[in-house]
Formats: C-alpha cells, structure tokens, sequence
C-alpha cells in the first residue's frame, strides 16, 4: 500500500469550488418553477451543468492536491464520464424540484439522486486512475455513500423547503459539505497500490494536463459564481434609490388601485391572462415576482408581493408572513404552534400548507372567526 498526503492549499480551493458551485446552480433556479416551460428547461439544464460541473471539479482539485510517491495518470475517457454522470445525476433531481410538486417525498427523492449522483461521480473519477489502482471495500463505499445522502438530503430539503435567500445560503453550506465530506471520507478509507499495466479506454491525461482543464472549468464556475451574486444582493440593495438634487420637485406620486378589479395578471407561454382573486388561495414571493396558487396549478405573476398586499387585501386576503398572502375563504384547517402556526388547505394540491409568522396571529384568526 502507497502512503498519500493531500496539499492544503488545494484540500480548501476544492471546499471553496463546491461552496461556489451550490450557490451558483441555487441561486440559479430561484423562481424558475414560475417560469413557462421552456425557460424553465433552460434555466434547470444550465444549472445541472454547473452543479454537475462543480462536483466534478471539486474532485479533480482535491486529486490534484493528492500526493503520492510515484507517477500516476487519469483515463479520459473514464475521466469524461465521471463529468456527465454527475450533471445527468443532478438533472434528473432538478426536474423532480421544478416539474413536479414539491411534497416532501420528491425533495427526499432529489436529495437521494444527487447524493448518488455525488458518491457515482467519485467512484467513477477514481476508476480513471492508472498506474495506480485505488483499493476500497464495500464497507468504505457504503460509509462514504451514507454522508453523501444525509448531507445531500439536508442540502435539498434546506434549499427548497422555502425558497428565500436564508434557505439558499443555508443550502450552498449544505451542499458544499455533502460534495467536500463524501470525498475525503471516501479517499481517507481507500488505499492505494502501484499498478504495473494501464488499462484504460482512451487516451491518458497526467495532472498538469488535468490542472488545465480543471481551471478552466474552475474559472467559468467563479464567472458564473459572480453573475449570480450580482443577481442575489440586488434584491436587498433596490430598496435604496439615489436621492434627487434638492432643486428638483418632487414629483406627484403615481394613482395605485386598491383593488383587482380586472382580475390578477399571470403569464403563460408568453402571454398574459387574468385570474379572478377569489378563486386563488394563496400568493407566494418568488424574488421581484409571485406565484398564484389555484387547485393545482402555479401561475407566474409580475407583481411583487407587496403590490400583490396593496392590491388584494380590499377583497378579503391577509399578509400572514413575509413571503406570503392567503385567501381566508380557501384555508381548511389551522394550527397554532408555540410561537407561530399553519394554515392548511384542502384542494390546493400546489400548495398543502402556509407558515403563519407569530405577529400575523391574530389577524389570521380573527379571519377565520377563532
């Protein structure tokens, strides 16, 4: 058996790549299950890629930081495969968060996809290596499989369980993690031996090779990293507009309509349409945007949810928290928990439940006449 140690500098530029990577591929899809469906195809195949594309360069950053006492070399072919398993791993779970309903068994079921996803891209990657064979037993792959689905698991459910900025951060730390800790318990429980003959399916590639290709993935993945949190902070900096020269007259305030009268506006396919207000159940935040809840459909809105709030609640709907409005005359059940609650409704198969936040308590009883 070989003894190894790992460069620290790459063991933490290897964290750093995951860290970016979840963030990214997260931020990406924020409001993307509003979208028509081809953008949403776009939006989740792009961030596939870059989730994909992220484990994968975790990998090979933290293999190039590997350091053992003779040369070794990585099979492309095998190498190439590692990548695309690991972005069709992270696809399939994408589709299951944004074109199905997000219950608790599909975040459960996405979280397990990108675990595997994680724990296949590692074994196939290490698979590559010649002239120097990794040696594990099933007892090593199942300890390593087991950290990448609680982690992975932890990261969807945290990412998705609402999706605001606190939840995608939390979910990033989340995800890095999963990518970061699967790896190195699986490399600290492998040993290594020198093999004599290469046996692989196409053409080898030693690390400085590698060390190209990684950087340049490494590069487009900080690229995207910093396009998408010019994105995320914009939100929390619009609130601030400059103020105008002291000269200058105010101007007249616009005229706002307290009321919906031709209906609320959604877009579907590139077109736009209007849903009466008392058939919907409740309006979520999605960014600058909203999502309509009626039945079982998810209807994209471009109000904002405070225009939604100034709009709506002359006919009956209540601001019960920060992301959301709920239409009374819809909720089915209620329940009072020690600080907050829930309100619960019954065919609204979009939308099962919505958390009520602890100041919005009494307005929201008082509605419903409790």
């Amino acid at each position: 058996m070989l003894d190894f140690t790992h460069n620290g500098w790459l063991v933490a530029a290897s964290l750093a790549v995951a860290m970016m990577a979840g963030f990214t591929g997260l931020s990406l899809t924020h409001g993307a299950s509003a979208m028509d469906r081809q953008r949403r195809k776009f939006i989740v195949a792009l961030a596939a890629v870059i989730l994909g594309g992220g484990i994968w360069s975790m990998h090979f950053v933290a293999m190039l930081g590997l350091q053992l006492p003779i040369l070794f070399y990585y099979d492309a072919l095998i190498t190439l495969i590692s990548a695309l398993v690991a972005i069709l791993m992270v696809g399939l779970a994408l589709l299951l968060l944004h074109f199905r309903p997000r219950t608790p068994p599909v975040i459960v079921g996405a979280g397990v996809i990108v675990g595997l996803g994680i724990v296949a891209m590692h074994y196939i990657g290490m698979a590559g290596m010649q002239l120097c064979r990794p040696v594990y037993t099933p007892f090593d792959i199942a300890v390593s499989t087991l950290a990448s689905l609680v982690l992975s698991v932890l990261a969807i459910w945290v990412a998705y369980d609402a999706r605001t900025h606190r939840n995608i951060l939390l979910g990033t730390i989340c995800f890095g993690l999963a990518v970061f800790s699967m790896h190195f318990v699986a490399t600290l429980m492998t040993d290594f031996m020198a093999s004599d003959t290469g046996s692989g399916a196409g053409p080898f590639l030693n690390n400085q090779v590698l060390a190209m290709g990684v950087t340049v993935s490494v590069f487009l993945l900080c690229g995207a990293f910093l396009l998408t949190g010019i994105t995320f902070i914009e939100p929390q900096a619009a609130g601030a507009a400059p103020a105008a020269p002291a000269e200058a007259p105010s101007p007249a305030p616009a005229p706002v309509r307290t009321t919906a009268r031709a209906g609320v506006p959604f877009e579907r396919e590139g077109q736009t349409f209007f849903a009466q207000a008392d058939k919907i159940a409740a309006i979520r935040a999605e960014g600058h945007y909203t999502v309509l809840y009626m039945g079982r459909e998810k209807l994209f809105c471009p109000w904002t949810i405070t225009e939604a709030e100034t709009r709506l609640v002359p006919s009956g709907f209540l601001r019960v928290h920060r992301s959301y409005l709920v239409n009374p005359a819809h909720v089915s059940g209620f329940e009072r928990h020690k600080d907050n609650g829930t309100c619960y409704f019954e065919g609204v198969e979009s939308l099962p439940k919505v958390p009520i936040s602890r100041s919005r308590l009494n307005d929201i009883r008082e509605a419903l006449g409790l």
